[in-house]
């Protein structure tokens, strides 16, 4: 899907995005933002949310690195962020987070800035996922954390035919799919030699989420 349209099918979800993504995830949406934080995120890191989407993410780091932490919501929907940036005031937060609009697969940012970086569900929807995780890789510090949570391909071989059969019909209704198919990323990551401290599979079946922490070389 173009950048464009994909830009105005999250600006019109995103009010429900939050219940949409947990309803048709069974939750397990959620259980990965838990899961990746409590591997990625330290107290008093600078962290980057990329992809942030609603903020659901960017809450639960900043909880975990405390007030000297800070984030950075980054997102190609203003319509994502203004959720975010909701949520982030009511949590009273917003002394701790910038907010920024852009393309992933372009980060506006410097080389080695962040100690976390983190993508949960924003890689699906990208036409050059690994792209966007080597951003991730440059903007991350020597011996920083990169954590990532995406959809995967089920391992079961019939259950995989099934799904890419539902993927298929669903891709064509994009204010449910959002976008989003299953993507690979984690080999771009070791490719640069990071070390993958963490990796899990979850979710259901015919959409499972694959959640991993890696962290870049320190030289």
């Amino acid at each position: 899907m173009e950048k464009v349209a994909l830009r105005a099918v999250y600006n019109r979800v995103a009010r429900r995005y939050d219940f949409q993504h947990a309803f048709f995830t069974a939750g397990s949406d959620q259980r990965g933002r838990c899961m990746l934080v409590e591997n990625a995120v330290s107290r008093g890191n600078r962290i980057l949310d990329c992809g942030s989407g609603t903020g659901s993410t960017a809450l639960l780091a900043l909880e975990k690195a405390g007030p000297s932490g800070n984030a950075v919501l980054f997102d190609m929907s203003d319509g994502m962020l203004a959720v975010a940036k909701k949520r982030i005031a009511e949590a009273g937060m917003s002394n701790q987070a910038e907010f920024k609009t852009g393309d992933m697969l372009s980060l506006p940012f410097e080389d080695n800035c962040f100690d976390v970086a983190l993508s949960t569900y924003s890689m699906c929807p990208l036409y050059d996922p690994a792209k966007g995780a080597r951003e991730l890789y440059r903007v991350t510090k020597p011996g920083g954390l990169i954590g990532v949570a995406h959809s995967t391909d089920p391992i079961n071989p019939a259950v995989k035919w099934i799904a890419d059969r539902v993927e298929n019909l669903v891709w064509h209704i994009p204010s449910i799919s959002l976008g989003c198919r299953s993507v690979s990323v984690l080999p771009s990551l070791e490719q640069v030699d990071c070390e993958i401290i963490f990796k899990k599979y979850l979710g259901i079946p015919l959409r499972p989420f694959l959640v991993f922490v890696a962290k870049k070389p320190a030289t």
